[in-house]
């Protein structure tokens, strides 16, 4: 099933509509020598993709570049190099063009396997359902994915409608910026269309993707921006906020005030993925603190002049941030150990180390109370 292109002026703005400009021409210039063609992924499933060409939709094989690394593998926003038209139906994908951004996470997999999401996204838009309680520890970990990727993450608090006072709003805004520094999070209401005018101009330029959990109003927010019904939506349930994925694949559209838009489906997890750079900007607050610390090796646990735990006593900073940045840290390290033998031993090393201290503090104490 391929989606058709939103309407253009002419087939020969298709590729600019997509988002090609100078540098993916120049990028693709060896391959265009091959005489093959450029165009841009909009779908794909089953090892075949829908690519958008300057003469429209085409489908395409992937099977010339089904690489063992699953994070190299064609991916919804690849710009490709396709056969030219005449070499059969469907064509081949031959190369895919080095990425700009690359949205990843980690899969459930015990191989500790990451997910490629999305391709050459400049704005990530983490939509947050207001019909249920906030969890900021999600955010938190949607904003490291965001920032790592190396796209611009905006916070949607979908269905705000459902808050209808406006105070009680703005607390909940309040919430969601104290975890997402230098992050616009935007209300937004897919019924009323509060928020729209605001989203549509962030993601006026380039190429957006749309994240969140399955009921979160992905795929309802995706056809309010598209300005028709690309997505079928279900309600979620009552009593939960759940909703079932009604969106499967990783869908590309283009938007008729500019950019395109991907739409997701909904994630259960949302695995980090040698994401500490991401997880860094998150918590930046604690990243500048910890530079005022007395020791450059400060774990921020019991040292003295430790800065992070003068803003926890002194209440600047919530125990929550720290014990969240703590958990993420942990998570992104065991997660790149298990790929990497010399940071594994450095760990052990940490521990031992860690282990002997402990040791050597409880002695110490043991002997002043003896003396």
């Amino acid at each position: 099933m391929s989606f058709p292109l939103s309407p253009v002026t002419s087939s020969s703005s298709l590729l600019d509509a997509h988002g090609w400009d100078s540098g993916w021409a120049a990028a693709f210039a060896p391959y265009a020598a091959q005489g093959l063609v450029p165009g841009r992924v909009v779908r794909v499933d089953r090892g075949q993709c829908d690519v958008a060409t300057a003469d429209g939709i085409v489908r395409a094989d992937t099977a010339f570049v089904t690489p063992h690394d699953p994070l190299r593998v064609v991916c919804t926003g690849d710009w490709a190099a396709v056969d030219p038209e005449g070499v059969g139906d469907p064509r081949y994908v031959r190369a895919c063009l080095p990425r700009r951004t690359a949205f990843a996470r980690s899969t459930s997999s015990k191989r500790s396997e990451g997910q490629i999401l999305a391709a050459n996204v400049d704005h990530a838009v983490i939509t947050v359902s207001l019909a249920v309680e906030l969890d900021l520890g999600r955010i938190e970990r949607f904003l490291a994915l965001a920032w790592e990727s190396g796209a611009q993450p905006t916070v949607v608090l979908s269905k705000a409608d459902l808050v209808p006072d406006p105070v009680g709003l703005s607390y909940l805004v309040d919430d969601v910026e104290t975890v997402a520094p230098g992050v616009r999070v935007v209300p937004l209401s897919s019924a009323t269309g509060e928020g729209l005018d605001v989203l549509a101009a962030v993601v006026a330029g380039g190429t957006t993707v749309l994240l969140g959990v399955s009921g979160a109003g992905k795929s309802t927010l995706a056809n309010a921006l598209v300005g028709h019904d690309v997505m079928t939506v279900q309600a979620a349930r009552d009593v939960d906020g759940k909703g079932r994925h009604t969106t499967t694949t990783r869908n590309l559209f283009v938007l008729p005030g500019g950019g395109v838009l991907i739409d997701t489906p909904g994630l259960r997890g949302v695995g980090l993925w040698d994401a500490e750079t991401g997880v860094g900007q998150v918590f930046s607050e604690i990243e500048e603190l910890a530079g005022q610390c007395r020791f450059p090796d400060c774990a921020h646990e019991a040292e003295p002049g430790c800065a992070v735990l003068a803003a926890i006593d002194d209440g600047t900073l919530p125990v929550r941030r720290l014990e969240s940045f703590r958990k993420l840290l942990r998570e992104n390290q065991r997660l790149v150990a298990k790929t990497d033998a010399r940071l594994r031993n450095e760990i052990r090393k940490d521990w031992k180390r860690k282990g002997d201290a402990g040791r050597a503090a409880g002695e110490f104490k043991r002997s002043g109370r003896l003396s």
